[in-house]
């Protein structure tokens, strides 16, 4: 069963040439899910051959604009290219209002249904939405607005143990969310800083590598996706080598990705010394 995120933003703020806003779009054997949808997601869609109409999911970590501002484009393009499927729009509370003030707004009529899921006060992991592929659970992160991440979880077929992929961000350090991702075959966190920026992490409430790499220890994932990468990283090399010194199974994703989440089970790493 295919079983993998295709990045298509992996910058965190400000759009980029070289790294577009917060979004992913997760394939579970055809059943496709979009993971934030920061400005300019459907355009990225198209660049990386992704299934526009073939969106039956939306998550929705935060409403902080690079991880939302492309949802109203996008909406509106499923209508304009005919879509009649419904879709499901998993969120923090507010987004049916910012979606519906902006579709009245510009006069747009939807010939499909928005199933909105909007999350408030959730405290530990809450299943959200399930069909005979997957559940998505969400939780809980710390940021300066409600934010949540989301747990994707394929139900199991014959034999093969079922896989499991955890996205987080935007989050400040906390260990409050690992019993949910424990064990997860591909853990996406972000990494907005360095070490060096370590103080501007905590103000703001973000990652940076080594964090992000330490949580992903504890958590005894398989393997660690670092994501939301700060446009003052030309070289972002220097964050993958600060968070595998401590993670060895870290990669560092780039627009135009394509990540396998694996069968394999969490390997044991060495304690951090």
């Amino acid at each position: 069963m295919n079983f993998y995120t295709t990045v298509l933003g992996s910058g965190a703020a400000l759009p980029t040439v070289a790294r577009h806003c917060s979004g992913q779009v997760v394939n579970l054997n055809g059943h496709r899910i979009l993971l934030d949808c920061g400005e300019n997601t459907q355009t990225q869609i198209r660049v990386y051959h992704q299934k526009m109409q073939g969106l039956s999911t939306i998550c929705i970590t935060h409403l902080h604009g690079d991880h939302f501002f492309g949802l109203p484009g996008l909406i509106s393009s499923m209508h304009l290219c005919g879509r009649t499927e419904p879709v499901d729009i998993i969120a923090p509370e507010g987004i049916s209002q910012v979606l519906s003030t902006i579709l009245t707004a510009s006069g747009s009529h939807l010939e499909f249904e928005i199933r909105y899921h909007e999350l408030s006060h959730t405290e530990g992991m809450q299943l959200i939405l399930e069909n005979l592929r997957c559940r998505i659970y969400a939780f809980p992160l710390m940021h300066s607005v409600p934010t949540y991440g989301y747990l994707i979880e394929e139900k199991p077929r014959g034999k093969n143990p079922s896989r499991k992929y955890a996205y987080c961000t935007d989050t400040g350090y906390t260990e409050s969310f690992l019993p949910f991702v424990q064990g997860a075959n591909l853990l996406c966190l972000e990494s907005t800083f360095n070490t060096a920026f370590a103080s501007v992490a905590a103000e703001k409430q973000h990652l940076t590598a080594a964090q992000a790499a330490t949580l992903a220890h504890k958590a005894n994932v398989q393997h660690l996706l670092l994501t939301h990468i700060s446009a003052r990283y030309k070289e972002p090399e220097t964050l993958l080598s600060e968070a595998q010194a401590i993670f060895p199974s870290t990669t560092i994703a780039a627009d135009g990705d394509r990540i396998e989440v694996h069968y394999n089970k969490p390997a044991e790493q060495p304690p951090i010394s």
